[in-house]
C-alpha cells in the first residue's frame, strides 16, 4: 500500500499514539441496563432532519486566514510537513476537502470546522474529558472552538465531544474481547451536555478482540440522534492472542466501509443529518485496504492523523497519511500534555490540506 515510509514509522510508534488510552487501573464503569431515558426516547420518536448544532461565530474583528501568516511563511508552509515530498500544495490555504475528492453531503464539514475533546470520564489519563467536571470542559471547548473560528472565519469551527463508547483493555473481561463498554449513563449525560450547548457528540470504539460492527451496532439507539457521529479508533483492534496496548492493531478498510455504508443507511432510514465518521490512524500499516475507505450520499469520511511527540514528527505524519492518501477530509490530534510543543491553531492550519476535524486530548 502507498504511503508512510517505514523510516517515519518507528519514530512514530516510539511516539507512542494514544495507546495509552488502554487502561487497567482507571477501568469505566459498565454499561448496564436501565430504564429509557430521555435521549433514547428522542431517538425513537420522529426524526430531525435539520442539524442541531451551532457553530462557534467569529467576532467581527475577525480578518481571512491568509492575512494571519507572513509572505515567508505562506512559501515555507508546504516544506515543514513534505521531508523531501512534493513541497507545492496540493490545495489552496485553508482548503479542507483534499485534491481530487468531493463532498456531496449537506454534512457539518461543508461549511464548517469541527473541533473535539477526546475521553472518557472516568480516567485522567484518556485524554482531557475525564480531567474536568462536564460544565468546565465546555467551557473550555468552547474557548478551543472559538480560536479556529476566528482564525478561519469562513469556516466557523463547531464543539464536539468525542466520548470513548468502548474502551480497549489489557485484561480480557467477562467476554474475553479486551474491551469495556461504556455506562449509558455516562453517554446520557454527555449527549445531553451536547445537545443542551447545540454541540455533537461523537463516539469512539477502540474495538479491542471485537468487530467493528458489532460496536457500531451497540450503538444505535445514540447514533439515531442527530447530533450524534461516529469514530474508529483502529489501532486497538487486535486478533486472538494479542492484546491491545501491547500489540499494535490492524483493521481492513472494507470493514470501515461496512461500517461508514451502515451509518450511511441509518441516517437515510431514519431522515437523520448527514453523518460524519471520523477513521484514526497513526501510522500506516494499521489500515490495509485504505482504497476501500470512501464517502456516501449521507457521510463525511475524516481520516484522522493522531500521534503525540515531536511537532515536525507529526507533520510529516499528516503528510504521508492524509495528503498522499486522500479519501475526502483530514484531521489532526492535539496532546496537551505529551505534544513537543503543542501546535498552535495557526500552526495546525497550515498543514495542507486544512484539517477539517481538530481533536485534543
Amino acid at each position: 500500500m502507498a504511503g508512510a515510509s517505514l523510516a517515519v514509522i518507528p519514530a512514530l510508534l516510539l511516539a507512542g499514539c494514544s495507546q495509552d488510552a488502554t487502561s487497567q487501573d482507571q477501568e469505566p464503569k459498565s454499561k448496564e441496563k436501565s430504564e429509557v431515558s430521555s435521549n433514547e426516547q428522542a431517538a425513537t420518536s420522529e426524526p430531525a432532519s435539520q442539524p442541531s448544532y451551532q457553530a462557534i461565530k467569529p467576532s467581527e474583528a475577525a480578518q481571512p486566514l491568509k492575512s494571519h501568516y507572513t509572505e515567508t511563511q505562506l512559501a515555507e508552509m508546504p516544506k515543514t510537513e513534505a521531508h523531501g515530498d512534493d513541497t507545492e500544495r496540493s490545495v489552496p490555504l485553508g482548503q479542507t476537502l483534499e485534491k481530487g475528492t468531493e463532498d456531496g453531503t449537506e454534512g457539518p464539514l461543508q461549511k464548517n470546522r469541527i473541533v473535539s475533546y477526546y475521553g472518557h470520564p472516568d480516567s485522567t489519563s484518556m485524554g482531557i474529558l475525564g480531567e474536568y467536571s462536564p460544565e468546565e470542559l465546555m467551557e473550555k471547548l468552547k474557548d478551543q472552538t472559538k480560536a479556529y473560528s476566528e482564525l478561519d472565519p469562513e469556516r466557523p469551527a463547531i464543539p464536539a465531544i468525542e466520548l470513548i463508547a468502548t474502551v480497549a483493555q489489557r485484561n480480557p473481561g467477562e467476554d474475553g474481547l479486551y474491551m469495556h463498554a461504556t455506562a449509558d449513563e455516562d453517554i446520557e449525560k454527555y449527549a445531553k451536555l451536547a445537545e443542551e450547548n447545540d454541540a455533537l457528540l461523537i463516539l469512539d470504539v477502540q474495538l479491542g478482540q471485537d468487530n467493528i460492527m458489532n460496536q457500531v451496532k451497540s450503538l444505535e439507539k445514540y447514533l439515531k440522534l442527530p447530533y450524534v457521529h461516529l469514530a474508529i479508533d483502529t489501532e486497538f483492534h487486535v486478533k486472538e492472542g494479542q492484546v491491545p496496548g501491547e500489540d499494535l492493531g490492524h483493521v481492513d478498510g472494507e470493514n470501515v466501509q461496512e461500517a461508514i455504508d451502515y451509518v450511511s443507511n441509518l441516517a437515510s432510514e431514519n431522515g437523520l443529518p448527514d453523518k460524519v465518521v471520523v477513521v484514526h490512524q497513526f501510522a500506516d500499516i494499521i489500515i490495509n485496504n485504505k482504497e476501500a475507505i470512501h464517502p456516501t450520499e449521507n457521510v463525511e469520511v475524516v481520516l484522522n492523523n493522531d500521534g503525540h511527540g515531536i511537532a515536525a514528527l507529526k507533520r510529516s505524519g499528516y503528510h504521508q497519511l492524509v495528503h498522499n492518501q486522500p479519501i475526502q477530509y483530514g484531521g489532526f490530534k492535539v496532546f496537551y500534555q505529551k505534544d513537543e510543543p503543542v501546535m498552535t491553531p495557526e500552526e495546525v492550519l497550515e498543514l495542507d490540506p486544512a484539517p477539517a476535524f481538530v481533536n485534543y486530548q
